[in-house]
């Protein structure tokens, strides 16, 4: 068991090549206002950064930041990826968001918190988890 190598891989920083791109796209609309959708599951956290009419303007994911296997459902995990988001929105001169949490993962409360410390002004906050009202109809009992 000698000792592990460390590989760094050249051109494969995601947050700051996408970005980039991204915030030069945003720029030329002079979008004040946006919305983040926070979707948390068990196995992932995915945030979208949307303008006022639901076009998509950033969207990041624990996965894609480098996180893999079970540390990708953690709350630092989402707490990273709200903060390449936020900063995403703020080169792009969006001040005020509205957000909208979906799901039932543990990275909820962090995502959020770190939003609202990264100076984005949140103005409303939604729950959108779908929630069933009795479900679909249940299968027959099994005759002998």
């Amino acid at each position: 068991m000698g000792k592990k190598r460390v590989i760094i891989k050249k051109g494969k920083n995601i947050s700051g090549d996408i970005s980039t791109q991204i915030v030069s796209t945003i720029s030329k609309k002079k979008i004040k206002e946006g919305k983040i959708y926070i979707g948390c599951s068990y196995n992932n956290t995915i945030i979208t950064l949307t303008d006022n009419s639901g076009n998509v303007l950033y969207t990041a994911s624990s996965g894609a930041i480098g996180f893999n296997g079970a540390r990708k459902s953690t709350p630092f995990a989402a707490s990273k990826v709200s903060d390449t988001v936020s900063s995403v929105a703020k080169k792009a001169g969006i001040v005020e968001v509205e957000v909208f949490v979906k799901g039932v993962g543990s990275g909820r409360d962090s995502a959020l918190r770190s939003i609202a410390s990264n100076e984005l002004e949140i103005t409303f906050i939604k729950d959108i988890t779908p929630i069933p009202h009795n479900g679909c109809r249940r299968k027959k009992p099994k005759r002998n």
